[in-house]
């Protein structure tokens, strides 16, 4: 791994993880326990990104939010780790940009004790200098208050720091600390969008990820 980027931050849903099995059935159990009008998995996957209390404005409306959230966290915490899996080529880029001294953090507005459960149960938590979710800190992306936290944590540099997402979010949260942005196409947005939504590269999952950040 040849690399002029000596830091990665990665985001998680979508990116390095699949968990939206897990994040539809939690919205479904809540809303069903409120006999509130239950989503579809499409509709859960366009609102996942911006936090999950944005989320839950956007699936049952910001009334909602108060009585919703803690059903959902309850859930999600009895049920998180039953079917999430590692997205192809994640464990691999992580161990390769790790054997190359590459510091990596993942970069999330998933609960911070939820990511880094997950990031423990898929045996990431070796690979990576930190886990940083909602509720770690008084900010969420795209706040650049998270990224330049983040940098501090990890002793790093904007300049030689690249931002690894799936979403316009991930895109602006980059950009707004003056981070590039590479993205895939394994979460919530299609090619077209990220591109439109300024990210500068666009690649079909992370196996592309590392064969670029090899020769780059």
């Amino acid at each position: 791994m040849s690399s002029r980027f000596r830091t990665v931050l990665f985001d998680l849903d979508g990116t390095l993880v699949d968990h939206f099995a897990a994040i539809h059935r939690c919205h479904a159990y809540a809303m069903a326990r409120l006999n509130l009008p239950v989503p579809t998995p499409s509709q859960v996957r366009a609102a996942v990104g911006g936090g999950l209390e944005n989320a839950i404005r956007q699936l049952a409306g910001p009334e909602q939010v108060a009585a919703v959230l803690p059903l959902f966290r309850a859930h999600m915490a009895a049920t998180m780790l039953d079917d999430v899996v590692a997205l192809p080529g994640a464990r691999e880029l992580l161990s390769a940009l790790d054997a190359a001294g590459v510091q990596t953090a993942v970069l999330t507005n998933k609960h911070g004790p939820t990511a880094r459960s997950i990031c423990g149960h898929l045996g990431f938590s070796p690979l990576v200098h930190s886990v940083l979710g909602a509720a770690d800190t008084p900010w969420l992306k795209p706040d650049p208050a998270l990224t330049r936290h983040t940098l501090a944590l990890l002793g790093a540099e904007a300049a030689t720091t690249l931002f690894v997402g799936d979403s316009p979010y991930d895109i602006q949260t980059a950009h707004q600390a003056s981070l590039p942005c590479w993205v895939v196409t394994t979460g919530t947005h299609t090619a077209e969008e990220l591109r439109a939504a300024g990210a500068e590269r666009v690649y079909t999952g992370l196996n592309e990820i590392a064969t670029a950040l090899a020769v780059d």
